[in-house]
């Protein structure tokens, strides 16, 4: 499996599965799990409690649940197959469609969460260099658009009865949010989130130094970074074309697809990774600011608060946001 960001943290939590029972400043307790079709590793500086941990990843099982598109029993599934029927479903739901919105709109719809009926003719999984045929790649793109999606109270409806929706590329940093607060809430203030790729940091390390995670670099051998950041409570996510991808004719079709052509994004970009403090925010924001180019994502980046970003180009130029010298680790 590709990660989309590598935490140097991460490393040292997954040598300290094998012994590690007495957390201290430099050995977090920690535990590792599969949902969302990727690895979760959370990590606790300041604590003993592996009740804690228990509960922690049994909020992940109840999110997958709810936000999964291949789990059939979920409320995403339920609204995808509804025939554009409403469907009512719980708060968390709905904010979460919600929050997806606001960066369909913000974007003015380079991200949509109802790309889901192109995102399945695509498999980047299988290992075989497929290009759908355009045929029905422009029938599919025909049921995508945020435009479709009706909140009404708890009640879901799918304008357009072949729309579906597709919340993973914003559902992932948000559960790490709300990992986040649980975690706080019970107590832990130096502690690390990963959900695949998507790095939340609890404060720093119990000595009170940084959190530092290196930023992959893209297509190069695994823990290869290009950059490195000393980070205390904030998120980092990175969205690329390396993460889900194959070649064909030397060409690179990757998995971030554009809603108005159906294919993948052709924007002289490998990578965008967004720090910031709210886990969903920077999911968002990575994937939107890659959909819409360096030039207008960066000019995006750069009207937000609290938020940075790193645009890496084909050529490996690193691009940064107005204040993300700060963030970077000498």
């Amino acid at each position: 499996m590709k990660q989309r960001i590598f935490n140097i943290l991460l490393c040292l939590c997954l040598v300290f599965l094998t012994g590690c029972s007495e957390p201290s400043s430099d050995k977090p307790l920690s535990k590792t799990a599969v949902f969302f079709d990727t690895v979760v590793t959370i990590c606790l500086y300041d604590s003993e409690d592996v009740n804690l941990l228990d509960a922690a990843f049994e909020l992940c099982r109840q999110y997958e649940n709810k936000f999964s598109r291949t789990i059939p029993t979920s409320e995403v599934s339920k609204i995808n197959k509804s025939s554009g029927r409403p469907v009512t479903v719980s708060k968390e739901t709905i904010t979460l469609i919600k929050k997806g919105l606001y960066y369909c709109r913000l974007s003015d719809g380079a991200f949509d969460i109802t790309i889901a009926p192109l995102s399945e003719l695509w498999n980047f999984k299988s290992g075989d260099a497929v290009i759908p045929h355009e045929e029905k790649i422009q029938e599919m793109k025909e049921h995508v658009s945020y435009e479709n999606i009706i909140i009404d109270g708890n009640s879901v409806t799918l304008l357009d009865p072949d729309a579906a929706l597709d919340l993973g590329g914003i559902a992932k940093g948000y559960i790490a949010d709300i990992l986040k607060t649980f975690l706080m809430e019970n107590g832990v203030r130096h502690a690390t989130v990963n959900l695949g790729g998507n790095v939340l940091v609890i404060g720093g390390k119990s000595d009170d130094t940084p959190f530092y995670i290196g930023i992959q670099k893209p297509f190069a051998r695994q823990n290869e970074t290009i950059a490195t950041l000393a980070l205390k409570d904030k998120s980092v996510v990175s969205s690329g074309i390396y993460e889900r991808y194959f070649e064909k004719d030397d060409k690179i079709y990757h998995h971030i697809l554009n809603p108005k052509t159906g294919y993948p994004y052709e924007n002289n970009l490998y990578q965008v990774t967004i720090i910031c403090q709210s886990s969903a925010d920077g999911d968002a924001l990575s994937t939107a600011c890659f959909a819409m180019g360096a030039e207008k994502g960066m000019e995006l980046i750069n009207q937000l608060d609290n938020t940075e970003a790193v645009f890496i180009t084909e050529d490996y130029e690193l691009l940064y946001s107005a204040n993300m010298e700060e963030l970077l680790s000498n």
